[in-house]
């Protein structure tokens, strides 16, 4: 048990992080802003910080019982994580809306059921909400669209039950949107909002019951993973000084835990689901684009040619869905191993060992398509032939419906003439010369 009885009236921060102190008894002090005891053997019920704390963090711990509703009394709570706990309980109604400070809240990793709290403050300051890995259910609430600062949203590994919240798509910052492994249904669709998600860039709807064709108009709106020029953009963290944003990504079936997100980092996971249909032309436009997982669905069709834009791309899964045909070839496909397209027996080409039949490559060789990458000169000279051809046919079958038209027999006649006469002349001058 540890207890700290000075300062009461002048303590203003408090780090006992990174210990093995099993009990903390809370004291009545008025100054206190930043009390950090993560990751430490802490057990019981949840401490209740003093109400002037600001930053208060009990993640990484063995606490447990639920969240007292005296925590809302922290009125100037602006960083609150409970993470990698085993509270339980229902959430207090009052954690979305108890001051306009409040910028985190992190409950990830417990065993929290209910819903999540509905309402959210007009003007609230919340730039990442947490939710990851607990039993919470119901609906996403759609308050959450005044929360105008959100840039982290991670619902992940719960039991939501809904459809996908097309509305989120007006928040101006969110960057990172997780609802993977929940009870997601039906089309993700359309949205009647103008370039919908413009800022998000790490896109997680794995493992849940998503169906019909892969929501092209959302690919063409992901402006924050089309063309980032990594020389001129600075590398930073999301999150701020004293506290940065965690998450798992899952590339090919390992997880992977990221301590802090990256500016620059961009992956898209739409796997186990039921999306049908083609893989859209419009993903290559996605060049700053790092991770793409669509295995586990029911795509069809060939893997786009636009693919070979993405040359940011470091990890491919496309694994036991219907592709047919051509792999692309050249850039960074030729490192992505057969994993990669596990489980659809009509693709071919390397690294598979299936080779690809004429009827099969979508081009004739790399050469040819080099020749032609600039996308101008094959058109003129497509033009060239199709004038020709126009030209050609039309004579053609000027001729054939006429019999012997005599224009152009005169025309024929006098250009004969013409080469007559001028080889007589000529013939003449050189023996005007021997002579």
């Amino acid at each position: 048990m540890f207890s700290w009885n000075v300062g009461k009236d002048t303590l203003y921060r408090l780090n006992l992080s990174y210990n093995s102190i099993s009990g903390f008894e809370m004291q009545p002090w008025k100054s206190m802003k930043i009390l950090d005891l993560h990751s430490n053997l802490l057990q019981g019920p949840l401490p209740t910080p003093p109400n002037s704390t600001i930053f208060f963090s009990v993640s990484h711990n063995k606490l447990s019982g639920e969240i007292s509703p005296l925590i809302c009394k922290a009125s100037s709570m602006e960083i609150l994580d409970l993470s990698h706990n085993n509270l339980s309980g229902m959430l207090p109604h009052c954690l979305g809306n108890f001051n306009e400070d409040l910028s985190v809240l992190n409950l990830r990793r417990n065993q929290f059921h209910g819903i999540i709290p509905q309402t959210f403050l007009n003007g609230n300051s919340i730039r990442t909400l947490d939710f990851n890995s607990n039993q919470l259910e119901g609906l996403v609430p759609r308050s959450l669209i005044i929360c105008r600062e959100l840039e982290v949203l991670d619902l992940g590994n719960n039991k939501i039950n809904d459809t996908f919240p097309h509305w989120l798509g007006a928040l101006p910052k969110l960057q990172v949107l997780v609802l993977r492994s929940n009870r997601f249904h039906g089309h993700i669709g359309f949205s009647k909002i103008i370039s919908p998600f413009m800022s998000l860039r790490i896109i997680d709807l794995a493992h849940n019951d998503f169906e019909g064709d892969l929501p092209e108009m959302y690919f063409k709106s992901l402006k924050a993973i089309m063309n980032i020029d990594e020389g001129n953009t600075t590398r930073e963290y999301i999150g701020e000084y004293y506290y940065q944003d965690f998450m798992m990504v899952t590339i090919k079936g390992l997880d992977l835990e990221f301590v802090k997100i990256l500016n620059t980092f961009t992956t898209i996971d739409l796997s186990s689901n039921k999306f049908q249909g083609e893989i859209p032309e419009c993903i290559g436009n996605l060049n700053s684009l790092r991770g793409l997982n669509l295995s586990h669905n029911d795509l069809r069709g060939h893997i786009p040619l636009s693919f070979r834009n993405l040359k940011m791309l470091e990890s491919l899964d496309l694994s036991s869905n219907k592709l047919s045909g051509f792999i692309p070839q050249g850039k960074q496909f030729g490192t992505f191993g057969n994993d990669s397209y596990y489980k659809n027996t009509g693709l071919c080409g390397f690294p598979l060992s299936k080779r690809c039949t004429t009827d099969e490559i979508p081009y004739p060789s790399q050469e040819i398509e080099a020749k032609f990458e600039s996308g101008f000169e094959w058109k003129i000279t497509l033009m060239g032939y199709g004038c020709g051809l126009v030209i050609g046919l039309s004579l053609g079958c000027l001729i054939f419906l006429s019999g012997k038209p005599e224009w152009l027999v005169w025309i024929i006649n006098k250009n004969i003439h013409n080469k007559i006469v001028r080889n007589k002349r000529s013939t003449r001058k050189r023996g005007a010369r021997i002579s």
